[in-house]
């Protein structure tokens, strides 16, 4: 372990806790902030805290939001007879960025994964099927492709289907721009399986 004053050592293992972070980044980060004047340090600290205190769940779908309901559920523009259902408040910022989608949003805050212990009761479904009324026409869950958003999205659909709204999956496949001869066995099934008429 390097030696450091324990102010220094105390920022690395802090920086070292965010994900995708490790001790060398984590170092890096250190002595980038060191570096900086003190007014932006005062500053980015004063970002983290506002954003520790002031940032919630939407008591609707369960978005990062300042206000209550968030500005998806708030907008009036939407259509909120769509409701897509994703694993995390990150993957709204991912699905916003198509710029395509009008509806609104679920975030469930996690998945099904009975390898890590976690099961249906301990992600946010009762809260979806709360939302489930007449005006709901199409649930679209938009789990991540691996096993565990796979388990998540057989286990909404099947809860949903007795509820008599429709429920679509987003298709996976091969990425644009990727080649056929790089992907594995099973993106090249979902691709030849999500296939559209063109």
């Amino acid at each position: 372990m390097d030696f450091y004053p324990v102010a220094i050592e105390k920022l690395i293992e802090e920086f070292a806790k965010l994900p995708g972070i490790g001790r060398k980044t984590a170092q890096r980060l250190t002595l980038h902030v060191l570096n900086l004047p003190a007014d932006e340090v005062r500053e980015f600290a004063k970002a983290l805290v506002k954003a520790r205190g002031t940032i919630k769940y939407c008591s609707i779908c369960g978005n990062f939001t300042d206000s209550d309901p968030c500005a998806i559920c708030s907008n009036p523009n939407r259509d909120k007879s769509i409701i897509c259902v994703i694993e995390e408040p990150k993957d709204i910022m991912s699905m916003e960025r198509i710029k395509e989608y009008n509806g609104v949003y679920h975030v469930l805050h996690g998945n099904i994964s009975p390898m890590a212990g976690r099961g249906p009761e301990d992600i946010k479904l009762r809260e979806l099927i709360r939302r489930i009324n007449g005006d709901v026409n199409e649930v679209i869950v938009a789990t991540n492709p691996n096993v565990e958003g796979e388990a998540t999205a057989m286990y909404i659909s099947k809860i949903l289907k007795h509820l008599g709204v429709k429920v679509t999956r987003i298709a996976h496949g091969i990425p644009v721009g990727g080649n056929l001869e790089y992907a594995d066995e099973v993106t090249l099934l979902k691709a030849l399986e999500g296939r559209t008429e063109i």
